[in-house]
């Protein structure tokens, strides 16, 4: 029913996560972003901005395919398909998008800047560094205020804005943030990690891996690639 078009990052992981959750059937189509497939003319058509995931959904609207791009719009638009993971209640249904927009917002940004000048920039920029690690753990405190008072991050039950937000954790270390010093955080962490629906999510495709050392690879993902005109 769904054609995923994707890879092993966490935004990936996000609609991985989701299609294993609501046991829609899908098929998972490896997008190598390493190799530059994101840049292939029929990966463009489904994804006018490069970046994965992307999907086709066979049954879409009307009986007919539709294609989406963005996470975030994807986990939305399958919550509604099923009347998965997202609630009817309106309070509820806002705190769930609120939340969702935090992780749009701030935490795949902020958390991916910190990653990124921490493990792949090829010059040590102590500003860049120190301002991301800065964000990172000031994010990590808003995200441990709300779970020292809520079970999940949208109120008492599990939801879309969980399953946006979980898959940016996974690399702490790597964000400049020792995640001890947020308990409630590490207390839903690993209650989500534990699920699984989760861990076949982070099953899809994990036999593929993008290698940063070699040339090619940076230089799709993070060189002048990526702003050729198309």
């Amino acid at each position: 029913m769904i054609d995923l078009y994707t890879w092993t990052t966490p935004n990936g992981h996000k609609v991985h996560i989701m299609l294993e959750e609501i046991g829609l059937e899908y098929t998972a189509h490896p997008i190598n972003i390493g190799k530059g497939d994101q840049f292939g003319e029929d990966f463009l058509k489904i994804s006018p901005n490069n970046k994965i995931p992307a999907m086709v959904d066979q049954d879409g609207p009307n009986g007919k395919p539709y294609a989406m791009f963005e996470s975030g719009a994807m986990l939305i638009y399958l919550a509604e398909k099923t009347g998965r993971l997202l609630p009817e209640d309106t309070v509820k249904r806002h705190d769930v998008m609120q939340w969702l927009m935090f992780q749009m917002a701030s935490v795949g940004p902020m958390l991916g800047q910190a990653h990124h000048f921490n493990r792949y920039a090829p010059e040590k920029i102590e500003y860049a560094v120190k301002r991301y690690e800065n964000e990172a753990n000031r994010i990590y405190g808003v995200m441990d205020r709300r779970l020292a008072e809520h079970k999940f991050l949208a109120g008492n039950d599990y939801s879309i804005a969980d399953i946006a937000t979980w898959p940016w954790l996974r690399s702490a270390e790597t964000q400049g943030v020792n995640i001890d010093d947020y308990p409630n955080v590490r207390r839903w962490f690993e209650m989500i990690g534990d699920r699984d629906n989760v861990k076949a999510g982070l099953r899809v495709l994990q036999d593929h891996k993008t290698d940063l050392t070699d040339n090619e690879a940076f230089e799709n993902m993070f060189g002048n690639k990526q702003y050729e005109k198309r």
